[in-house]
């Protein structure tokens, strides 16, 4: 969701050498993009790490960083490595340790939820950064990782013409996110008899229990990628092959969205404010509850804001995708 700053950011700094503080799993979602010169790892689990961040960052000798996390945890390294204008958004008690930044909005006293597209950009509007119109997230892929997709497409006997179906049952956030496997499972059967499409099950790491869950679930056929560790990079090329991804509302939802492709969401304790942007192509499933949105990583109760949505409104959100981009005829 951050893509459409870093594009403000390059056109703003077109002869700048750029450095991406990123954690070493998530930087292949950024790479053989436009953006970013080089990357340093960002490692703040132990001191060792975290002192190795804050010598690479000081090596550097920057004359600016901005600051995207909202933490105060995230604005130290910055400051311990010398750099001495350093911009964000001024909130939870950081802002002594900023050159400046926006404020958040807020309603009533507290912080009113935008887009998160919308609330970077709005760092580079107060900086004052060039801004395109257009604020749809974008990501790219190298020639190296789209071979090693065609690989596993012809191992899992995917022709170029078939339709593929996208299953993403894990978040990383928490169980409260993640919708049953058994809804899954039964989703994939209703997809099967619908368009008997390929059905590709993307699994993350510490995911692989979701994904036998499913599996055991159903005699329906799909591809179980465990055993293949698809990793963060290697999954742009792999999802834009899909014709549709029904996914929890997690990451893979913003690579469907930055590759264009049609994506259902099954959302439960998030607010969807955070992500009501570059919907044209995304069909939102979420139930208006009393105790909606909760945030919390795992749900006290009974989850009925994910058990309420059920196989058949997906399978219908399903049908409204495909047929408006024609990828099947019903």
């Amino acid at each position: 969701m951050a893509t459409p700053f870093f594009d403000c950011l390059r056109e703003s700094f077109e002869n700048a050498r750029l450095v991406a503080i990123v954690r070493s799993y998530a930087q292949g979602i950024l790479r053989d993009g436009p953006w970013f010169d080089s990357f340093i790892d960002c490692d703040d689990k132990t001191w060792a790490g975290f002192l190795t961040m804050v010598r690479a960052i000081r090596k550097l000798n920057p004359e600016m960083a901005i600051v995207l996390p909202n933490s105060l945890r995230s604005v130290l390294p910055i400051r311990l490595a010398g750099i001495r204008n350093v911009y964000g958004y001024r909130r939870n008690g950081r802002g002594f340790l900023l050159s400046g930044g926006p404020l958040p909005l807020r309603q009533e006293g507290s912080i009113e939820p935008i887009p998160m597209v919308d609330y970077y950009l709005e760092i580079a509007r107060w900086m004052g950064l060039k801004c395109r119109e257009d604020s749809a997230p974008r990501l790219y892929t190298g020639v190296s990782v789209e071979e090693e997709a065609e690989q596993l497409l012809c191992k899992y006997g995917i022709g170029p013409d078939e339709l593929v179906v996208g299953l993403n049952p894990g978040a990383s956030f928490g169980s409260s996110k993640c919708w049953p496997p058994e809804y899954f499972a039964r989703t994939a059967e209703l997809i099967k008899q619908e368009c008997n499409s390929k059905i590709i099950l993307f699994v993350g790491p510490g995911e692989e229990g979701i994904a036998s869950a499913i599996e055991n679930q159903t005699d329906t056929e799909m591809i179980n990628t465990s055993a293949d560790k698809i990793d963060l990079e290697l999954l742009k090329p792999m999802i834009r092959r899909c014709n549709l991804l029904i996914t929890n509302d997690t990451g893979p939802r913003h690579y469907a969205v930055a590759m264009d492709v049609p994506v259902v969401v099954i959302m439960g304790p998030t607010d969807p404010r955070y992500t009501a942007s570059n919907l044209e192509n995304t069909i939102v499933l979420r139930q208006e509850l009393p105790c909606a949105p909760c945030h919390k990583k795992q749900c006290p109760t009974d989850q009925r804001c994910m058990l309420s949505i059920t196989p058949e409104m997906v399978l219908q959100a399903c049908r409204e995708l495909l047929e408006r981009n024609r990828a099947y005829e019903a």
